[in-house]
């Protein structure tokens, strides 16, 4: 853990959870750079970042927790929010990024451990550390937003993707009722379900090296590699906080980055 800036002043706070890699790193990173007190939330740290925020003078901790196993990590998120300083809060951020892919193919041959876990750090996860995050940052009156990175195939059903399709499709749906609540209070959270675009990340190589016995969609993931149609990750993480910094965050609960972009 980095130690905390000796500058009072009032500092957006942003909680990221699969920080380790991928889309999540590369947010982590953009964030660190904007001077942000950041905390992460995966299974194993990533050194790298670590090393940047020393550089920056920065405020990151990051958390080794299992997301499949959730309900620990959003009772220390809960205390952990409840311990932050009111007065040096100028916002505060929770970006639900982490996520499990079953290996690709039909449901009725996919391993029930797999699945369920999938759907613990895909939905449960979310879920639980949102209602922790709003229970704890309910006194404040900063801007208080959750983010949670979607895909198209929450929207969009593939076949053997089911499990991860009905993860995404429930994370929005929790979106759409957790945004009507938040609606009703003085002060409520911004809340929006962003799917992020196509991004070159483990998940595709995954999807694009499935077996097209058993994952007809294996091609088009394929193609989009070849055709270099797959954004970097932290190109992606660039959209995404566009997204989160919008001044209209929330007005859209279901959003797509590339619908954005062309607005």
């Amino acid at each position: 853990m980095n130690p905390a800036p000796t500058d009072s002043r009032p500092t957006p706070c942003s909680i990221i959870t699969g920080a380790s890699r991928g889309l999540g790193l590369g947010i982590a990173r953009h964030l660190l750079q904007r001077g942000h007190r950041v905390l992460t939330l995966q299974r194993s740290p990533n050194a790298d970042l670590a090393a940047q925020a020393t550089r920056l003078g920065a405020n990151l901790e990051q958390w080794a927790v299992d997301l499949t196993q959730p309900a620990e990590a959003a009772a220390r998120l809960k205390t952990w929010v409840l311990g932050l300083p009111r007065a040096q809060v100028a916002s505060l951020h929770l970006i639900n990024n982490a996520a499990l892919l079953v290996e690709p193919g039909p449901v009725s041959g996919a391993d029930a451990a797999s699945v369920s876990a999938a759907m613990r750090a895909s939905l449960e996860a979310p879920m639980l550390l949102t209602g922790a995050f709003l229970a704890a940052s309910g006194d404040l009156t900063v801007p208080r937003k959750v983010l949670n990175i979607s895909s198209g195939l929450g929207r969009f059903a593939m076949a053997g993707s089911a499990v991860y399709c009905a993860a995404k499709a429930g994370l929005d749906h929790f979106s759409r009722a957790l945004a009507l609540e938040e609606g009703e209070r003085p002060h409520g959270a911004g809340i929006v379900s962003l799917a992020p675009g196509v991004i070159d990340t483990d998940m595709q190589v995954q999807l694009r090296g499935a077996d097209p016995a058993r994952f007809s969609s294996q091609g088009r993931f394929a193609g989009l590699k070849a055709q270099g149609q797959l954004d970097s990750a932290d190109a992606a993480a660039a959209k995404v906080l566009a997204c989160l910094d919008a001044a209209d965050f929330g007005q859209k609960v279901i959003a797509d980055v590339r619908e954005l972009a062309q607005s």
